[in-house]
């Protein structure tokens, strides 16, 4: 689902840049006053773990490809501002150190995963009840945003910055670039959604037992 460079336009990633450090600025706040000790291990082994799936990209034919999130764990059980925190610092090493997504796509990556998949991840959950059905809903619905999204974003690119009829940046409409991320990311958003069941209660068990 990263972006790589050259295929958004400084129009939007310049804007991008300014409301992507915004928001991180907001959540360091949210994250200063909420962080304790006891929970320092379990944020940093979940953004390690983000890392690690984020990095895993299944290439897929017609030139794309696709990796978990990991997002649905952090953002319920630490809130959305703590998770985008998180998730914006594994994004930044990702694309300024190790070449996973582009530098100029960077603000577009995070706000996308980041920031609405974390808030979706969190909102979704609430909205339904907060049971084994919420949890699942929660990962499957926040993955589907989130490429939903950047498809959206890469879509426009087609029609708004073209140079004698023909696009500058991303050359795919949105009859192409919406299916083509949606359709995989089902199956992806059917693992965070697994996922979501499988580590968010054994991690709120541990939570309890040590608080």
């Amino acid at each position: 689902m990263h972006i790589p460079d050259g295929f958004i336009a400084p129009q939007v990633y310049l804007p991008a840049y300014v409301i992507n450090l915004g928001l991180f600025f907001y959540a360091l706040k949210v994250f200063r006053r909420w962080l304790r000790e006891r929970t320092i291990s379990y944020l940093a082994s979940l953004s390690a773990f983000a890392f690690v799936l984020t990095s895993i990209a299944l290439p897929l034919p017609g030139g794309t490809s696709v990796h978990g999130l990991g997002v649905g764990p952090m953002a319920i059980l630490f809130g959305p501002w703590v998770a985008f925190a998180c998730l914006s610092v594994v994004f930044f090493l990702q694309a300024f150190f190790f070449g996973l997504g582009g530098v100029s796509s960077f603000p577009i990556n995070a706000l996308s995963i980041a920031f609405l998949g974390s808030f979706s991840a969190y909102g979704v959950y609430r909205l339904f009840g907060r049971g084994r059905v919420a949890l699942f809903l929660s990962g499957f619905l926040s993955t589907l945003l989130s490429a939903l999204f950047i498809a959206l974003i890469l879509g426009l690119h087609s029609y708004l910055f073209r140079e004698h009829g023909r696009p500058v940046y991303f050359p795919l409409g949105f009859e192409v670039v919406i299916p083509a991320l949606l359709l995989p990311h089902l199956f992806v958003g059917v693992g965070e959604g697994l996922l979501n069941l499988l580590m968010v209660g054994f991690l709120r068990r541990r939570l309890s037992l040590e608080g």
